[in-house]
This record gives C-alpha cells, structure tokens and sequence, in this order.
C-alpha cells in the first residue's frame, strides 16, 4: 500500500518553527516510504482565514525545499462533502440542534456545581439533547440560531468498543465518550475541524496521519467518526511540539518566531531545517 501523508494547516497568520517541523515531518515519513505528501488549507473559519496567509503557506513550504501534489485541497471549496457527512449523521439519528449560548452552558454548569472535565475542558451538560423532535423543527424553521451537536451516548452504543494503532505505541483504545457531545458544525463555520478533518483524510486517500501530539486525544473522536461514516482508518505517528525557551509550546497567537521573517533576517532554508532538526526530503 502506498503510504499518503498530509500537512494542513490554516491560513490564520505565518507558519512558524512548529509548523515548519510538522510539514517536514510528514514530507520526511512520505519520502522515506515511498510515498506521496499532500498539502491540505483548512479555511473553514471565514472569520480567521485569509488568503494572504493561503498565499504564505505555500511560499514558505516551496523555500523549505517542500513539494507537493497539486490540486491542493481547500475545505472552503468542498462543503458539500461536510454537509453530506451531516446529512448521513442526522439520518441516523445521532445529531441534534443546540440552542444554547455560551452563557448557557456557563450557567448550567455553575447551577450544578461543575461539570466533568474532558480533554478540551468542561463536557457539554446536554441541556438540548433533550428537546422534542417537533420543537426542535420549529425552533431550526424560525431561524433560532443553533449549532449541531453529535449526540455521543448514543453515537458510542452505534459504533461499539474502537481502537486506533499509532506507529510507535501500538493499538490505542478509543475513548471518545470523554469529550461529551461535540459540536460538528455551526451555522457561521458549517463544519468542525474534527468532521472536516476525517471525510478530508478519507477523500485524499491518507493512510498515514501525522501531526502534533496535542492532537493525539483528538484522534478518538475521529476514529469514531470514521466507523459511524464508514471511512477507513488511516495510521496515526504523533510527533513531538517544538517549544520555546520557557518550555511553551510554539503558537501564532504568542508571535512565535515565524518563518518568514526568519527569511527576512537572512536565514537560509538548511539553517532553518537545521532549527526544527530535521532535514529536507
């Protein structure tokens, strides 16, 4: 089998050092087997994306000394797989409309004296997954604005006990239950990074996910996604974060050093593979 590896970031500011070492990573494990690398823009988020960044990303890769296979896939040109993803959901009863703000779940959580905590912090309490059918049509029908959630107690007795291999720690049992009921789409950003992310891997053929340990919990939610869409499940190799002198982990929104202006400050493409500490493929 042909092993298809992807880098996907999105266009929300400059790639920095940590993406640098991500994309090189996966360029690096698609060379060494043969492979092939794909370049995949997740420009879901109308609001954060920019096409200047777009333009960036691939400027920056094509510097490293990255190819990759055209077209690249961009998430805002392909909505309709997402909403078909949702379409098959629904149809099997596993999502629901949430009309809840964020000072709902706020209170809610504060009137029960907490919530549990899952790995993205406190587990939506279920305050909409509640509501009758008919009031759900006609709340959805006068336009209340509301978000899709994917009932998860009754996704996980669908989908029975899963599991995922990762490359270097063998087989990981799925523990998706522990994220509660997610949000997989919103009327202003139609899709969710996690449903984007598994109908993406599966259209483009990705048989090898690389990508920041950060995401590794992340991974249970997708791979129960896969079995309730059908979609096959791709290999998993979380690499380690960079970091920065206090130990943080390198992020746009702390003004990591990023690669550009590391061109600008005369850096060459092996000094700046040399600072991830891999090098080109």
């Amino acid at each position: 089998m042909t092993v298809v590896t992807r880098f996907a970031p999105s266009p929300t500011g400059y790639l920095h050092l940590g993406h640098a070492y991500s994309a090189l990573f996966a360029a690096q494990a698609a060379h060494d087997a043969g492979g092939r690398f794909l370049l995949r823009i997740e420009d879901i988020d109308p609001g954060r994306c920019r096409s200047e960044f777009d333009t960036a990303i691939s400027e920056d890769l094509a510097w490293l000394g990255l190819a990759w296979e055209t077209p690249v896939r961009r998430q805002s040109e392909h909505l309709p797989d997402y909403q078909a993803a949702l379409d098959r959901l629904a149809g099997g009863g596993l999502i629901y409309p949430c009309f809840c703000t964020r000072k709902d779940i706020a209170d809610e959580i504060a009137a029960a004296g907490g919530a549990p905590q899952g790995p993205d912090g406190p587990v939506y309490p279920g305050i909409c997954r509640t509501i009758a059918a008919g009031e759900r049509r006609e709340r959805v029908a006068t336009g209340q604005a509301h978000a899709l959630r994917l009932d998860m107690a009754a996704a996980c007795r669908r989908a029975g006990p899963l599991s995922w291999q990762d490359d270097s720690r063998g087989k990981i049992a799925a523990r998706p239950e522990r994220f509660g009921d997610i949000v997989l789409a919103r009327k202003e950003v139609p899709t969710s990074y996690h449903l984007s992310v598994t109908v993406d891997d599966a259209l483009q053929g990705v048989t090898l996910v690389t990508r920041g340990e950060d995401l590794n919990d992340a991974t249970d939610i997708h791979r129960l996604l896969q079995a309730l869409l059908g979609l096959p499940t791709p290999l998993y190799r979380h690499h380690r974060l960079l970091t920065d002198t206090r130990g943080r982990r390198l992020a746009k929104r702390d003004r990591a050093a990023t690669i550009r202006s590391l061109r600008e400050a005369g850096r060459t493409p092996a000094e700046v593979r040399a600072l991830t500490g891999l090098a080109a493929t």
